[in-house]
Protein backbone atom coordinates (compact mmCIF):
# COMPACT_ATOMS: atom_id res chain seq x y z
CA UNK A 1 0.00 0.00 0.00
CA UNK A 2 1.75 3.42 -0.90
CA UNK A 3 1.88 6.18 2.07
CA UNK A 4 1.19 9.53 0.30
CA UNK A 5 2.51 12.62 2.48
CA UNK A 6 -0.53 14.04 3.22
CA UNK A 7 0.21 17.19 5.39
CA UNK A 8 1.93 19.53 6.25
CA UNK A 9 3.20 21.48 9.76
CA UNK A 10 4.89 25.16 10.79
CA UNK A 11 5.65 25.56 13.97
CA UNK A 12 6.01 29.00 15.12
CA UNK A 13 5.74 31.23 18.22
CA UNK A 14 2.88 33.50 16.86
CA UNK A 15 0.54 31.56 14.93
CA UNK A 16 -1.87 34.79 13.68
CA UNK A 17 1.47 36.62 12.32
CA UNK A 18 2.40 33.22 10.95
CA UNK A 19 -0.75 32.88 9.09
CA UNK A 20 -0.51 37.14 8.20
CA UNK A 21 2.61 36.06 6.71
CA UNK A 22 2.03 33.14 4.91
CA UNK A 23 -1.31 34.75 3.93
CA UNK A 24 0.24 37.92 2.48
CA UNK A 25 3.31 35.94 0.58
CA UNK A 26 1.26 33.10 -0.83
CA UNK A 27 -2.41 33.84 -0.41
CA UNK A 28 -3.09 31.01 2.31
CA UNK A 29 -6.17 31.54 4.48
CA UNK A 30 -6.07 30.15 7.89
CA UNK A 31 -8.54 29.67 10.68
CA UNK A 32 -8.12 28.69 14.30
CA UNK A 33 -8.57 25.30 14.93
CA UNK A 34 -8.29 23.96 18.79
CA UNK A 35 -4.73 25.08 19.46
CA UNK A 36 -3.42 25.43 16.38
CA UNK A 37 -4.26 27.44 12.87
CA UNK A 38 -5.67 25.14 10.17
CA UNK A 39 -3.91 26.56 6.33
CA UNK A 40 -5.88 26.51 3.29
CA UNK A 41 -4.01 27.39 0.29
CA UNK A 42 -6.74 27.76 -1.69
CA UNK A 43 -5.98 25.02 -4.19
CA UNK A 44 -7.01 21.78 -5.05
CA UNK A 45 -3.78 20.74 -5.95
CA UNK A 46 -1.11 20.12 -3.50
CA UNK A 47 -1.71 19.18 0.06
CA UNK A 48 -2.99 21.48 3.40
CA UNK A 49 -1.64 22.18 6.69
CA UNK A 50 -1.54 24.22 9.73
CA UNK A 51 0.79 26.42 12.10
CA UNK A 52 1.18 25.54 15.66
CA UNK A 53 3.06 26.81 18.74
CA UNK A 54 3.85 24.30 20.92
CA UNK A 55 5.01 26.55 23.86
CA UNK A 56 8.58 25.24 24.05
CA UNK A 57 11.34 24.54 21.66
CA UNK A 58 11.22 23.37 18.83
CA UNK A 59 9.52 26.85 17.77
CA UNK A 60 10.59 26.99 14.55
CA UNK A 61 10.26 24.07 12.24
CA UNK A 62 8.87 22.24 9.29
CA UNK A 63 7.59 18.80 9.15
CA UNK A 64 5.65 16.73 6.90
CA UNK A 65 3.28 14.07 7.64
CA UNK A 66 3.08 10.03 6.31
CA UNK A 67 -0.39 8.69 6.20
CA UNK A 68 0.19 4.82 7.32
CA UNK A 69 -1.82 2.31 8.76
CA UNK A 70 0.25 1.70 12.04
CA UNK A 71 2.08 4.21 13.81
CA UNK A 72 4.15 2.11 15.91
CA UNK A 73 4.75 -0.39 13.23
CA UNK A 74 6.15 2.16 11.54
CA UNK A 75 8.23 3.70 14.38
CA UNK A 76 9.68 0.13 15.08
CA UNK A 77 10.68 -0.06 11.86
CA UNK A 78 12.26 3.17 11.69
CA UNK A 79 14.20 2.13 14.76
CA UNK A 80 14.97 -0.72 13.18
CA UNK A 81 16.92 1.05 10.29
CA UNK A 82 18.50 3.26 12.21
CA UNK A 83 15.84 6.25 13.09
CA UNK A 84 14.81 7.68 16.13
CA UNK A 85 11.23 8.14 18.12
CA UNK A 86 11.13 11.90 18.78
CA UNK A 87 7.65 12.20 19.79
CA UNK A 88 5.29 8.61 20.49
CA UNK A 89 1.85 8.07 18.87
CA UNK A 90 -0.45 10.80 20.05
CA UNK A 91 -3.86 10.67 20.32
CA UNK A 92 -6.44 13.35 18.63
CA UNK A 93 -9.48 12.53 19.72
CA UNK A 94 -12.03 12.60 16.58
CA UNK A 95 -9.46 13.06 14.16
CA UNK A 96 -6.33 9.90 14.63
CA UNK A 97 -3.04 9.60 15.71
CA UNK A 98 0.37 11.55 15.31
CA UNK A 99 4.34 10.32 15.84
CA UNK A 100 7.27 12.28 15.04
CA UNK A 101 10.46 10.26 13.90
CA UNK A 102 14.12 11.55 13.14
CA UNK A 103 15.74 9.75 10.10
CA UNK A 104 19.50 8.66 10.37
CA UNK A 105 20.69 12.44 9.55
CA UNK A 106 18.36 13.97 12.37
CA UNK A 107 15.86 14.74 9.62
CA UNK A 108 12.31 14.85 11.37
CA UNK A 109 9.23 13.25 9.76
CA UNK A 110 5.48 13.05 10.85
CA UNK A 111 3.50 9.91 10.73
CA UNK A 112 -0.56 10.08 10.51
CA UNK A 113 -3.35 7.42 11.00
CA UNK A 114 -6.99 8.91 10.34
CA UNK A 115 -9.36 8.15 13.07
Amino acid sequence: MPNPVMHFEIGCKDTAQAAEFYGSLFGWGAAPMGPAMMINTGSAEGIQGHFTALGHEPFRYTIFYVNVDDIDAYLAKSESLGGKTMVPKVDIPGYGSFAWLNDPEGNTIGLWKSA
